[in-house]
């Protein structure tokens, strides 16, 4: 809960966020995405490796790297978001929209490398 600032007219008073350790968790999970991304994308370079690089191996572990990218990418900014004094910024809805194409694409990519 916020507390009214000092000096405000009564039912008319501004509440300040205290957001306690939520960023912190916020980053933590958005951290081990990006470890889960990273993980997927090794173990299918390394199993596209192993078994010959055909040209649909080599496809679909494109578009797990450009995955991979693409959650690294959005990752940063909301941790870097999240990272300022004040409010954060909220996840907006474009944004939420990239980070679940490029999560699919990680794991599309990666199903597809090691099921070749």
């Amino acid at each position: 809960m916020g507390a009214v600032t000092p000096g405000a007219a009564a039912g008319a008073g501004r509440v300040d966020r205290d957001p306690g350790l939520q960023p912190e968790r916020t980053r933590l999970a958005w951290r081990r995405t990006t470890l889960a991304a990273t993980v997927v994308a090794v173990l299918a370079g390394k199993a596209g490796l192993a078994g010959g690089a055909s040209a649909g191996v080599l496809a679909a572990g494109a578009v797990c790297c450009a995955g991979w990218a693409g959650v690294l990418v959005v990752a940063h900014r909301r941790i870097r978001g999240l990272a300022g004094a004040g409010e954060p910024e909220r996840l907006s809805l474009p944004n939420a929209v990239r980070i679940v194409v490029c999560v699919l694409a990680t794991v599309g990519g990666g199903v597809g490398v090691v099921l070749r």
